[in-house]
């Protein structure tokens, strides 16, 4: 019996210094891993956003399968993970056509926007902006040796824009004062320039940066570049009230002076 006594005090001993130990290296781990990384804020611990976007718009955000695997890559994306990686917080990709974008985040089916997407006043009717982080401006595409390189020569000409773009509304706009031009809307830049090749539009109109990349790929096409009469220049969307705004313009005006963003821009735009 005293044998017995024994051993169930010894039994009862190591469990209670178990205990103590791992409570002890419990605590100690918790508290490392409750402490942000360098350079994280407090407001958006590690959680979740969804990121909307148009991948078809590259460099900014495209389908990238060179690796083997469909991914979602571009300078949209790089900044993104720049800024989640500030904020701490992680973020999933949903693509989506363009024109759905502004509805997702209205009907909180996203966090925030990026998409090349420009901060003109009917957008701030239904959405909240970040600071402009990339300006860029409008540009003709037409087949090669058209030299379309103002509104005025789209008169009586088919032209095709995106779909719920900037490109779209200014391309209206200009439809009321440049006679016979008649707009034709597709939801995919990729759409828009086998139109073009294939002859059923005359020209198109897409953002200098990004129609650079698609002549670069088909010689057969060329683009120029049309001088701003308005707002320009990209900006992350978020939804009316977004707690995220002033977070985020924080880091992009952090990235405009430590020169990240000129670094992104020379990666993407600068090939």
């Amino acid at each position: 019996m005293k044998k017995f006594k024994t051993i169930m005090t010894m039994a009862v001993t190591s469990l209670f210094t178990v205990a103590v130990l791992a409570g002890c290296g419990g605590g100690q781990g918790g508290a490392d891993q409750q402490q942000p990384a360098q350079g994280q804020q407090p407001t958006a611990e590690k959680k979740k956003l969804i990121l909307a976007t148009s991948a078809d718009y590259p460099p900014y955000e495209y389908h990238d399968t060179s690796s083997g695997k469909d991914e979602i890559v571009g300078f949209d994306i790089d900044i993104a993970n720049y800024i989640a990686n500030e904020l701490g917080f992680e973020f999933e990709v949903k693509d989506m056509d363009f024109n759905g974008l502004l509805p997702a985040l209205q009907a909180g089916r996203a966090d925030f926007v990026m998409a090349g997407m420009t901060p003109k006043p009917e957008r701030l009717q239904n959405a909240d902006f970040s600071v402009i982080y990339y300006d860029a401006k409008n540009s003709i595409v037409a087949k090669k040796g058209s030299n379309l390189t103002k509104w005025e020569d789209l008169a009586g000409k088919k032209v095709a824009v995106q779909l719920g773009s900037i490109q779209e509304g200014d391309a209206k706009e200009m439809a009321k004062t440049v006679q016979g031009m008649e707009i034709k809307s597709l939801n995919k830049i990729g759409e828009i320039i086998q139109e073009l090749k294939s002859g059923r539009v005359d020209a198109a109109i897409i953002e200098d940066t990004v129609a650079k990349g698609y002549t670069q790929s088909n010689p057969d096409i060329e683009f120029n570049t049309i001088p701003s009469e308005g707002p320009s220049g990209s900006a992350v969307a978020f939804p009316k009230g977004s707690k995220y705004v002033e977070d985020f313009n924080k880091v992009i005006k952090k990235m405009q002076e430590n020169g990240e963003l000129e670094k992104l821009v020379k990666k993407w735009f600068e090939k």
